[in-house]
């Protein structure tokens, strides 16, 4: 059952009919983690949360793209939109398209999101927080390994 909320819920951008207006306000998108299995995950959804109460601290809209429900980051409490949407670069470009936010913070939806975020850069998307470069020299464990040592930061042996 539905039932009354401050915070509006949409289900889509498309079609001839989007009852999502979007506000004068500055705004910012945050990419969420989509399904989770119970149990794992949950550093997402936290980190999620924490971006948007930094973000609505700083004066701007935030909105969240999450097509998992039963997270805290859903609750109707914690942003000022939430799209309730796959994390597709198709269903998420539709919401940039009609929100126009100032950028869009992937690095706290786990992998889900942050393989999104070079095709959004594609798009002419503002990506914030830590750089495409970055992301993937965090990732690629030899690019990772380089930095570390570079840095003279002492680490495991190990190899896959």
């Amino acid at each position: 059952a539905e039932f009354e909320s401050a915070t509006p819920y949409y289900y889509s951008t498309y079609g001839d009919e989007n009852e999502s207006v979007r506000t004068d306000r500055k705004s910012v998108v945050v990419l969420g983690s989509g399904p989770i299995r119970i149990g794992q995950g949950v550093e997402f959804d936290y980190a999620t949360v924490h971006s948007v109460w930094a973000i609505k601290e700083a004066g701007y809209e935030a909105i969240i793209v999450n097509n998992n429900p039963e997270t805290v980051s859903t609750d109707f409490s914690i942003s000022d939109k939430l799209y309730f949407e796959p994390l597709t670069i198709e269903d998420v470009m539709h919401i940039i398209d009609l929100e126009k936010p100032e950028g869009v913070i992937v690095q706290f939806g786990g992998q889900t999101a942050i393989n999104l975020a070079a095709k959004l850069e594609a798009h002419g998307v503002k990506i914030l927080g830590t750089s495409l470069e970055d992301l993937d020299r965090a990732e690629d464990r030899d690019k990772f390994e380089a930095a570390l040592t570079q840095l003279g930061i002492p680490q495991p042996v190990g190899k896959t």
